[in-house]
């Protein structure tokens, strides 16, 4: 059986520069995705073109636009690219410099130029998960968000938040207090199962 050997992380990309390369439909959809997740993503966009609705969520998310061509020189300082463009060449070359400059890049619709892949994310206040098919299946994702959304309570937040607050008033060492939040939180789970009964 195939497995998926991607490792998750969560980027604080309010802390990287991240590049959009393109201004078309797919560009939009990516820009989307990760103003949603992240509204205070750092992000610049290149493009000689850019669509109204790019313009507009760009402006309100403060998303620095530059219209020209894609050129090496727009990788300086940046942490993470997305290449959107419809030209396959332009797409490669992207994924190419970067790798050469060490730097995180996705090519959309493109699994074998990709260091990363941006799956399906579920949000309820501090807790998010995130869901990956390996690049094989967004829409497997996107099912798969639309049921955890479902699932996870709205109120999950709050149990966050009181969980934190009872984990300051723990004494001991780190492992002491893990031990003591798995004991709480297991009898939160099964009292959980008991009410579904």
């Amino acid at each position: 059986m195939e497995s998926n050997e991607l490792y998750p992380i969560f980027l604080k990309v309010s802390n990287l520069n991240t590049l959009i390369v393109g201004g078309g439909n797919v560009a939009l959809e990516k820009l989307t995705f990760l103003l949603k997740s992240s509204p205070n993503a750092q992000v610049q966009m290149v493009s000689p073109m850019f669509r109204a609705a790019t313009i507009a969520l760009a402006r309100e998310y403060k998303v620095e636009m530059i219209k020209d061509s894609y050129d090496s020189k727009y990788l300086k300082d940046q942490h993470m690219v997305v290449a959107t463009t419809d030209d396959v060449t332009i797409n490669e070359l992207v994924y190419r410099e970067c790798r050469e400059r060490n730097i995180l890049v996705n090519v959309a619709d493109n699994p074998p130029f990709c260091d990363f892949y941006m799956g399906g994310i579920v949000t309820k206040g501090n807790v998010k998960v995130a869901i990956s098919t390996n690049g094989k299946s967004p829409t497997t994702a996107k099912r798969l968000r639309q049921f955890f959304e479902d699932v996870i309570p709205e109120n999950i937040d709050d149990l966050v938040k009181n969980l934190n607050e009872f984990r300051k008033t723990i004494k001991g060492d780190f492992e002491e207090k893990v031990e003591t939040l798995n004991e709480f939180t297991k009898g939160l789970v099964a009292k959980k199962e008991k009410d579904e009964d």
